[in-house]
């Protein structure tokens, strides 16, 4: 997706959405927690934006806005990611922070193999690794995090399959695998739906279904809808994600 206008603009407005997040990060594709073996092109960003999210946690209610995540293009078909959320607390006990800022993290995706999503035949493969940074009133320490992912895309639509492990800031270790579905690429608006399972040491496994849909607005903006329901454990998660994601070149 392309645009090449008001790059002095569209820079300002990403550099006070980064600082928000720095203060106050991203799904790797939007809505979902998967994402696709892709990388915007070098010298342009991609800017995910979810400036609505709703999250509950069992008896616990949270606002998540904004989500925010920063994709720039480097040469040789890589991307650096910066990505982070703020979540505020509706329902908290005595003495409970409030505001907290997590999922923060900073990646390098590297494209291995050019394919279907690069317009060439035969499935796109990439990985995706980087460091999970201290959260903000949430964890504090620093981790690691690797992935696999492949991506093929049919008439019928577009499947992308993910691995990862990591190391979490609590230095315990984690297992990620994920499958995002969508319909045909040609439409306007196709539906999409995620399937991923989680499990960290020591902790229950979480398991989480996502359906929604992208409307494709302009080459360069996306509009993106999610409802996600999961269990960790006893623990029902209920989730509402819509947001945005626009391309823009800085040439």
């Amino acid at each position: 997706m392309k645009n090449t206008a008001c790059p002095g603009a569209a820079l300002r407005i990403l550099f006070v959405l980064i600082l928000a997040t720095a203060t106050d990060a991203a799904l790797a594709y939007r809505p979902f927690d998967s994402t696709d073996a892709d990388v915007v092109e070098p010298g342009k960003f991609e800017l995910e934006l979810g400036p609505l999210g709703r999250l509950r946690e069992g008896e616990k209610r949270f606002v998540v806005a904004p989500a925010v995540g920063a994709n720039y293009g480097l040469s040789g078909g890589r991307e650096i990611v910066l990505q982070g959320r703020r979540e505020t607390a509706l329902d908290r006990e005595p003495g409970e922070t409030r505001n907290a800022i997590t999922d923060t993290g900073l990646f390098i995706k590297q494209m291995l193999r050019e394919g279907a999503l690069q317009d060439k035949p035969g499935a796109s493969v990439a990985t995706e690794y980087g460091f999970l940074l201290p959260t903000v009133n949430g964890e504090r320490g620093t981790g690691f995090s690797v992935a696999g992912i492949a991506s093929q895309r049919f008439e019928a639509g577009t499947i992308h399959l993910n691995s990862a492990l990591a190391w979490t800031r609590s230095h315990e270790a984690d297992l990620f695998l994920g499958v995002i579905l969508e319909g045909p690429y040609s439409r306007t608006v196709r539906p999409v739906a995620e399937v991923f399972s989680e499990q960290t040491s020591g902790s229950p496994r979480t398991d989480s279904v996502l359906l929604g849909a992208i409307w494709r607005v302009r080459e360069d903006l996306s509009l993106d809808f999610g409802v996600r329901d999961a269990r960790a454990g006893n623990v029902a998660i209920h989730e509402l994600r819509a947001g945005l994601t626009w391309n823009f070149s800085t040439q």
